[in-house]
C-alpha cells in the first residue's frame, strides 16, 4: 500500500489546500491519502479557527481518506519540531511512503542537499553563526547569514527565507536524520503568499482569511474558501488572549525557562514586562526584538498555559506515541486495519484505545485531551476527545 502524506494546519481550510489534495491525487495516486492535521492549537502560538474535528472534515470533504492529530507538544512548537513531530507519525508506517509539501521555490534535489549541510553543521559554521547571534537577529538570519559566508556549494540559501520553504528543509532534516525511506514531492505553492494579508478571488492565505474574520469581513473570502469551509465559519473567531494573561502571571521563572525556544534569560523580560501590560496582544508588542519574533513569543506564551516543557517535547520525540484518528472517509473505513497492521503505533479511533497507552504517549496523548478541553471551555462547545468522525 503506498500512502502519501500531507501535513497541515487548514486554519482554516481554502482552496489552496484543496488544490494540493487535487494534486495529490492526480498525479501522487497514492492508495490512502493521509493527512497529518494539527489539532486545536496551531504553530503559530494561537488557538486554532475551527476545532480540529471539523477541519478534520473538511479534509475529508475535499479528497483526503484519513486524518491523523499531529500531537499538541509537537503542533505547537518551532518548525523543527513541527517537522520531526510530523515525520515521526509518517515513519511509522515504514516503506515506501512520500510526504507531499509546497515551497516557495525548493526542489527535490535542493531540499535533500541544503537538508544534508545542515545536519552536518562545521565547527566553522558553528562559530559563524553563534557570532550572527550575539548580534541580536533571529535564528533563521543567523544560520542564512552564516551560510552565505561560507558559501558553501550546492547550498541553495534562498530555501532558508521564506516560511514553506523552511518548514519543507525541516521536513527533510527531520527524514534524513532518522534515515527513513519516506520521499518527499515539494510542489510550488500558487497564489497568495503565507502571510499575504490581501484577499484575492480563487486562492487567498489562511493569514488574510484569518484577517477577513477579524474585521467582520468574511463575506468578501467567500471565493477562496470551499462552500462546505465557509459555512461552518463564524464570526469572531475563538480567543483565549486571557487565560494565556493568567496562566504566564502565574507561572514562575523557572517554568518559563524550561519553556522551548525561551533563552537567554527572556523569562525574566517576560515576568518584568507582564505586570505593567493591559492584555495579552500588549505583552507580545514589548517582547518583540528583532531576534524574537511575534510567533515564537507567542508560542512561549501558549505553552504556559498548555503546561508544555522542552524536556517533554524531547521525550516525546524519543519514544514511541501514537495515531489518533481524527476522521476518516466512509468509503475507507475498511483500511484501519491495514494501516493498523503497517504502523508500528497503536491507531487511536476510541477511548478503549487511548486507555491501553502508558509511559510518555500516555502523558503526551493527555495534552491533546487538555488541549480539546481548554478550546471547548473557550468556545462554549462540548467535543467528545476520543470519537473518530466517519465522514
Amino acid at each position: 500500500m503506498k500512502i502519501c502524506f500531507a501535513v497541515c494546519e487548514y486554519n482554516p481550510f481554502h482552496n489552496g489546500h484543496l488544490r494540493h489534495l487535487e494534486y495529490i491525487k492526480s498525479e501522487i495516486k497514492p492508495d490512502i491519502l493521509a493527512v497529518i492535521l494539527s489539532g486545536n492549537f496551531t504553530q503559530r502560538g494561537e488557538i486554532a479557527v475551527l476545532d480540529k474535528y471539523t477541519r478534520a472534515k473538511h479534509a475529508i470533504l475535499a479528497g483526503a481518506d484519513v486524518v491523523f492529530e499531529l500531537p499538541t507538544v509537537f503542533a505547537t512548537g518551532n518548525a523543527e519540531i513541527f517537522a520531526k513531530g510530523a515525520v515521526k507519525l509518517a515513519n511509522s508506517f515504514g516503506g515506501n511512503h512520500v510526504l507531499c509539501f509546497g515551497t516557495e521555490s525548493g526542489t527535490k534535489d535542493s531540499l535533500l542537499a541544503t537538508a544534508d549541510i545542515l545536519i552536518n553543521e562545521t565547527k566553522e559554521f558553528k562559530a559563524i553563526y553563534k557570532k550572527r547571534l550575539k548580534s541580536g537577529v533571529t535564528t533563521v538570519r543567523a544560520k542564512v547569514s552564516a551560510l552565505e559566508e561560507l558559501n558553501i556549494e550546492n547550498l541553495d540559501c534562498e530555501l532558508l527565507k521564506s516560511p514553506n520553504n523552511i518548514l519543507g528543509i525541516e521536513y527533510t532534516k527531520a527524514i534524513l536524520h532518522l534515515g527513513s525511506r519516506l520521499d518527499i514531492h515539494p510542489i510550488i505553492r500558487q497564489g497568495a503568499s503565507y502571510n499575504d494579508q490581501t484577499l484575492y478571488d480563487g486562492i487567498s492565505s489562511a493569514t488574510a482569511i484569518r484577517k477577513a474574520i477579524d474585521d467582520k469581513l468574511l463575506d468578501m473570502a467567500k471565493t477562496s474558501l470551499p462552500d462546505f469551509v465557509f459555512n461552518d465559519l463564524k464570526t469572531p473567531r475563538p480567543n483565549c488572549d486571557d487565560l494565556i494573561f493568567y496562566s504566564v502571571l502565574k507561572d514562575d521563572k523557572k517554568s518559563l525557562k524550561g519553556i522551548l525556544d525561551c533563552t537567554e534569560g527572556l523569562e525574566n523580560r517576560i515576568k518584568g514586562l507582564i505586570k505593567n501590560s493591559s492584555s495579552l496582544e500588549e505583552l507580545k508588542d514589548k517582547l518583540k526584538t528583532k531576534r524574537y519574533t511575534f510567533a515564537r513569543i507567542s508560542r512561549i506564551l501558549l505553552s504556559s498555559l498548555l503546561g508544555i516543557e522542552e524536556k517533554f517535547i524531547r521525550k516525546c520525540l524519543n519514544e514511541d506515541l501514537y495515531l489518533k484518528v481524527l476522521a476518516i472517509s466512509k468509503d475507507k473505513i475498511n483500511a484501519l486495519s491495514i494501516l493498523s497492521s503497517l504502523s508500528k503505533f497503536p491507531i487511536i479511533t476510541r477511548k478503549k484505545d487511548a486507555d491501553k497507552l502508558d509511559g510518555i504517549a500516555r502523558l503526551c496523548f493527555e495534552k491533546d485531551v487538555f488541549a480539546c478541553d481548554l478550546f471547548d471551555f473557550v468556545c462554549k462547545t462540548k467535543t467528545n476527545e476520543y470519537e473518530m468522525k466517519i465522514i
